[in-house]
Order: C-alpha cells, then structure tokens, then sequence
C-alpha cells in the first residue's frame, strides 16, 4: 500500500541498480554496435539495418517483434512484452526512434569514441543510447522476475523530419496505454525529465512577382524579393515570448540574377507554441496575410504539424513518481520543459500521460560533440527498469 505523501509503492530499486552496473559493459558493446550502423533519415536502407540489428535484440529479452512496413521511410519497429505478475488493464509504451540526423558518411569524421567519462557518436545521445537502454531495462526486469505490465516497444524511423508516417501508429498503441515513456535523450547536464515540449509548425510563404531587366525596364517589374522582405518583417512580429509563441524566417530564397527584378522569392518559417489553443491564433494570423504590392500574389501553407505536450496532472504523476525513485537511486531528479518536439508530443495530445527524456544524459544533440556521460548510463537505465516495474504494482 502506498504511504502518506509517497508516490512510489514497489521493491527497493537499488537492486536494479545492481544489475544495471553488472550490463554496463553488455551495454556498451551494443551501443558501440548500434551507433557504427549509421541511420539518416532519407535513408531507408540505412534506417532499416539499424532496425533489424534491434529487432535481433529484442526476443532475447522476451519481446514479440512485428514490423509496420514503408516503401518512403524505414519500417517502424514493434516489439511487445507480456508482462510478469498481476497486470493493469493497459500496457505501457516505451517510445522512440532509431533515425538520425547526421549523414552516411559521419563515422569517418565522427567515430564512436569512449574519452574522458564519455562516449561520442552520431546519434549516440539522440537517441541510440536510450534505445540499448530501453533493451536492457528490460533484460533486468526479467532476470529479476519482477512484476511488470505488458510493454509495447515502438522505434519510428523518421522522428528527425516529423514523423509523417509513424505518427498514426504511434497514437493508435498510445491509446492501449496507461503512460507512455519517452526515450529521447534527458535535459541539459542535470539530466532532467522533460515534462512540458512545445508544439512545432512550418509554413512556406511564397510571393510571385513580376520579372523585368533591372535596368532597362525596372519600373514594369514587381520584385518578389522586395515585398517577401516586407512580409517577414510581418511574421517575425508573430512572436510573443509572454505566451511562449516563438516565429523564425529560418531560410530564405529568391530570385535568379542580379540584373533581374525578382520575379519568385519563398521563405520557410519554423512556429513553436507551448499551448495548443494558440495554434488557431498564429493560423489566422498566416492566412491574414496580404501583398503589400498588389501586383504580387501570394501563397501560404503549411502550418502546426506536432501538438505541444503541455505539463498534465497525469504527466506530474508519473514525474514524482521518478522523482521519488531516483531518490532511492542516490541522485535528485529534475524536470524541465523545452522548445524541441518529440513524438511525446503525440501522445501527451491524446491525454495520454506522458513522460520525456528518459533516455541518456549528455550534450550536443544534433552537434559534432554530440556525447553521453558514461557515469549516468546506470542509474538511468535502473530509473527507467525501476518506472517500468513501479507502474505494475
């Protein structure tokens, strides 16, 4: 029975902690494996070498693999586990991704490395990490004959560039689950839990103009370029930092020489909003917009494609209960929002708690330092072993 003031009601977890130290090396020697089988996005032969290598993992630990196959992108990787001891009605999904960023090609520049208390890699700390920390999380449970709920294992194959296509698969087994733990990388050097993501929207905003030789006819042109200019200055003004809407012309394009008056000009802008009921107010906002050269016409699309995951009653729950855990880990635990989006932010949608970060800690997502600090790998596989176990209890 849970005590007064006590949101954690399972066995002592510093025995997972045990076991997590005794695989670090296991660990390791997969991650290595993992990391060297490079993974880009636009890759799907790529993506799905890096798939089967996990898939041969998972059986091993007792789970059942089945594949959503994708002629576009990399099949999305399934894997589901029965459970051991008296069972909640619903599973828990341990969510991520197994895609990358960084190009074919990478390792020879950027090794996997082990240096100084950390281990380098392309995608090793976004997110190949919390995936090898995923498979023996639950390898321990097993060993142990701990109590656990079924568990569903889902790896998407094109996280990086928002997930189209893993997406409906992704909210259809959230909606068999009572929490969902999200495997991305934790936050900042403290490593927290992440708790809140905004919301993530693109819209391309597109002028066409009329063209004419700079010189002899620039009064018959209508530049492009010119009144896209005049739109931005427009759209930056979108930004409202009071409510966490943040508006950035993130790359711009237009024209074809000097001595021509633009007749094409586009602009990509990046949205983030941390409440989803500001989501109708930047698309008014867009679809408002008007030339201010009325010989220009203009065309938008786009527009918010990732909900944010706000910080529900449901996600602080499942945060104390970490909290709580680490504690008897031997190490205090944080939580933190962020602007980056994940495909928690799908499932924290559909009012499914939701749980983020509860991959590696480290740095430089996305960067040539990317890394993981190797003094974490433990405890934080044991946390995640510990929050698996303490929601079958």
């Amino acid at each position: 029975m849970k005590d007064a003031g006590k949101t954690t009601k399972g066995p002592d977890p510093r025995r997972l902690l045990l076991a997590a130290k005794k695989r670090q090396h296991a660990m390791l020697e997969q991650l290595e494996a993992l990391v060297s089988v490079e993974s880009p996005s636009d890759s799907k032969v790529a993506v799905d070498r890096a798939s089967q290598l996990v898939a041969r993992w998972l059986p091993a630990v007792g789970g059942k693999v089945r594949w959503h196959k994708q002629k576009q992108v990399g099949d999305l990787l399934e894997a589901r586990f029965r459970g051991n001891g008296p069972q909640p009605a619903k599973s828990i999904l341990l969510l991520g991704h197994l895609d990358t960023v960084w190009p074919m090609g990478t390792l020879a520049t950027m090794p996997f490395l082990a240096s100084k208390g950390r281990i380098f890699g392309p995608g090793v700390y976004d997110m190949k990490a919390g995936v090898v920390m995923a498979v023996h999380a639950l390898a321990m449970l097993r060993e142990v004959e701990a109590s656990t709920p079924p568990v569903i294992v889902l790896l998407n194959s094109e996280e990086e560039v928002g997930s189209p296509y893993s997406r409906a698969v992704t909210e259809k087994l959230a909606r068999e689950c009572s929490a969902v733990f999200v495997l991305e990388p934790a936050q900042g050097p403290q490593g927290a839990y992440k708790t809140a993501r905004k919301g993530v929207g693109n819209y391309t905003v597109q002028v066409q103009g009329v063209a004419a030789h700079s010189g002899v006819d620039f009064d018959k042109g209508h530049s492009a370029v010119l009144e896209l200019a005049r739109l931005i200055e427009k759209i930056s003004s979108f930004t409202d930092l009071k409510i966490g809407v943040t508006v950035n012309p993130g790359t711009v394009q237009g024209g074809t020489r000097v001595n021509v008056v633009a007749a094409e000009a586009r602009a990509e802008i990046d949205v983030r909003i941390a409440r989803m009921r500001d989501a109708a107010k930047v698309e008014r906002l867009f679809r408002a917009l008007h030339p201010t050269d009325r010989a220009c016409t203009l065309k938008i699309t786009g527009g918010i494609n990732r909900p944010p995951m706000e910080r529900s009653q449901g996600t602080v729950w499942l945060f104390r209960q970490a909290k709580e855990l680490a504690g008897e880990l031997g190490f205090l635990l944080e939580e933190a929002s962020t602007g980056g989006g994940s495909d928690g932010n799908f499932t924290a949608a559909l009012g499914v708690p939701t749980l983020d970060g509860m991959g590696a800690v480290g740095e430089g997502a996305h960067a040539p330092h990317e890394s993981i600090l190797l003094e974490a790998l433990a405890p934080r596989t044991a946390l995640l072993a510990a929050m698996i176990e303490n929601s079958g209890t």
